[in-house]
């Protein structure tokens, strides 16, 4: 494993130029999960939640997440992403919404953070909305599961 690419030679942070880098392909897909007690999964199930439709609502909320990647990590490039994919769903078995993101784009540097942010922003808006009534959800498991593109080519989380 090679040093950190986000400091100088005297320990400073920076941003990483980029600009020798070949434009190519990107994408990444992350997922994460929010796990509640199996009342409040019923509500959302059945759209009783008083904010209203928790599952469309984080889905445009990590979609916004991805834009606005850049604003909340620091040393993140602007992106001009051309697709960002946020699916939720319901996992009853496990009290659990399961949120899987996927960003897109063609440029020099990767989308990992993009398709990071965008699902614990989903996973921050769900539980926005259902902490009236339950206040002990988790969220858990927020990991970056592949990324394909650049000169690392393609990489796939372990099971």
């Amino acid at each position: 494993m090679t040093g950190f690419s986000h400091f100088d030679t005297e320990g400073r942070a920076l941003m990483v130029d980029v600009s020798e880098k070949t434009e190519t392909e990107r994408t990444a897909t992350a997922r994460g999960s929010v796990i509640m007690q199996p009342a409040t999964l019923r509500l959302i199930h059945e759209g009783g939640v008083k904010k209203g439709d928790v599952l469309s609502v984080a889905r445009l909320a990590g979609i916004m997440g991805a834009k606005r990647t850049p604003d909340l990590i620091p040393l993140c490039h602007p992106l001009a992403l051309t697709g960002v994919t946020v699916d939720l769903t319901l996992d009853p078995d496990r009290n659990a919404v399961d949120i899987t993101a996927t960003c897109k784009l063609k440029g020099r540097t990767g989308v990992e953070m993009e398709a990071l942010t965008a699902v614990s922003v989903a996973a921050l808006t769900v539980y926005d909305m259902c902490k009236a009534v339950d206040r002990g959800m988790v969220l858990t498991d927020i990991r970056l599961v592949h990324k394909a593109g650049g000169k690392s080519g393609e990489w796939v989380a372990a099971s």
